[in-house]
């Protein structure tokens, strides 16, 4: 059989207590356990109403009235102090107590029925306050189910993977552009000539000291479908020198036009 080490009572200053003093005291009101009260006596008498499946509008005032006073006098020998309340509410159950045992004349019915009328109201407004006050302390509370937490992020380091752009996607935007031009074009009188080379000019000039541009803000309606065509060709054109880069965030996202220098700095 293996030998238990028995553990000491107290540790006292680094030295180990397995035994009592003999001359120890212990007071009797040393250890006070405190239990959770009732809220008040109207909670009280809801209390013992329930515990005895009792119907609140018709209560048996007598034993209701002799369990209150028992346990005023339980509170009284725990030396739970009183309040004046629990006492207000022992004096209003004795009176109708009193006025239920005493023959009331037929005037005296007419104006109150039953002593207990008031009490009952009251009773009731607590229990669909009280009822109404658990429901409330059922829900989640802030600092008791949910917790708050700070995260500090400064020191990830996250990098968005662009996907790569189809030639689908790209087609789509011109047609778009397009159909917008369809809308707002004129009739138009005279006609330049239009050259790839002095759009792809005058796109790079417009990239110059922007960050990106939105693929519809490179074109210029006025011009009508063949100042689109052109911008469009000139677009590929960059695209295929390496001259600008062509960038889509993230899937369905609008497409921009970047200078190939600040695409970097756009991503």
């Amino acid at each position: 059989m293996e030998n238990t080490i028995e553990q000491p009572l107290a540790t006292v200053n680094g030295a180990p207590f397995n035994l009592l003093p003999e001359d120890l005291y212990i007071p009797p009101d040393a250890l006070e356990v405190f239990l959770e009260l009732f809220e008040g006596p109207l909670d009280l008498l809801l209390y013992l109403i329930r515990r005895q499946n009792l119907d609140i509008v018709n209560i048996p005032i007598a034993e209701i009235t002799r369990q209150y006073i028992d346990y005023i006098e339980l509170m009284g020998l725990l030396n739970i102090e009183l309040a004046a309340e629990y006492l207000v509410m022992a004096a209003v159950l004795a009176e109708i107590k009193s006025r239920m045992l005493l023959p009331r004349r037929s005037d005296d019915e007419e104006e109150d029925d039953d002593p207990r009328a008031t009490l009952i109201r009251r009773l009731q407004d607590y229990e669909i306050i009280k009822q109404a006050a658990d429901d409330l302390d059922l829900l989640p509370r802030m600092e008791r189910e949910h917790f708050t937490a700070d995260v500090d992020t400064s020191a990830l380091a996250i990098v968005q993977a662009l996907p790569d752009i189809q030639l689908k996607e790209l087609i789509l935007a011109f047609q778009d552009v397009l159909k917008r031009v369809d809308q707002t074009s004129h009739h138009q009188i005279t006609k330049e000539a239009l050259s790839v080379r002095e759009r792809m000019a005058t796109i790079l000039a417009q990239l110059e000291g922007e960050n990106s541009l939105l693929f519809p803000q490179l074109f210029i309606r006025k011009e009508g479908r063949p100042g689109v065509v052109v911008s469009f060709l000139a677009i590929l054109e960059l695209s295929k020198e390496r001259l600008i880069d062509i960038i889509q965030p993230e899937p369905f996202a609008p497409i921009r036009i970047s200078a190939a220098r600040a695409a970097e700095a756009y991503c």
